[in-house]
């Protein structure tokens, strides 16, 4: 699982970001990534839970996650097999609905030249409102359940997810072609991937 110098210097640079410095607990930029990651999940930001441990995705929405990709927790962080850059590296604190959106400073500061560092990334998961908008603007306006119901429309370089949450489980309850259709074929792909 090591990883190669370019991809170390570029994470360490990430992981000192200091940008937002007036975060509730600190800037604390959580991802992993490698430049042979062939799979790279996309989310919103890190939750305090991750803010805390410093892993992503170390939460039960990370046990759905795993379990939607069909992948152990060895194989999940697996920096060369699959990077986890979400679309901000940060917590960016709560609010009243739940966590905040992530901050805006943090993709134009480094998601281009991460993702351009990212050259054997053959599958992309997209998850949530955020991601969606900023790697498929044409689904821009559309609610989120609409956009997963177009997962095959990006499919096989792309795939748009609901949030792993068991805050999602009447959604999962009230959608069952999610999981009947999309999860095969998303784990037949993680498992061509990786």
């Amino acid at each position: 699982m090591g990883n190669d110098p370019a991809s170390e210097n570029l994470l360490d640079e990430v992981r000192s970001c200091s940008i937002c410095k007036s975060l509730p607990l600190g800037p604390r930029p959580i991802l992993q990534f490698s430049a042979s990651s062939r799979l790279l999940i996309v989310g919103q930001a890190p939750g305090r839970i991750t803010h805390h441990k410093g892993v992503p995705f170390d939460d039960p929405s990370g046990n759905r996650l795993r379990n939607w990709l069909g992948v152990d927790r060895t194989t999940f962080y697996d920096k060369s097999k699959i990077a986890i850059v979400p679309m901000g590296f940060c917590f960016p604190g709560t609010g009243e609905g739940g966590d905040l959106p992530p901050r805006p400073e943090c993709a134009p500061a480094w998601r281009d030249r991460v993702l351009r560092h990212l050259q054997a990334v053959e599958l992309t998961l997209i998850i949530g409102r955020f991601a969606i908008d900023w790697h498929l603007p044409q689904y821009s306006g559309q609610t989120v359940t609409s956009s997963v119901k177009s997962w095959a429309d990006v499919w096989p370089r792309q795939i748009i997810l609901p949030h792993p949450s068991p805050r999602n489980n009447r959604w999962l309850k009230s959608n069952p072609w999610f999981e009947d259709e999309v999860i095969p074929a998303l784990q037949q792909r993680t498992r061509e991937l990786i």
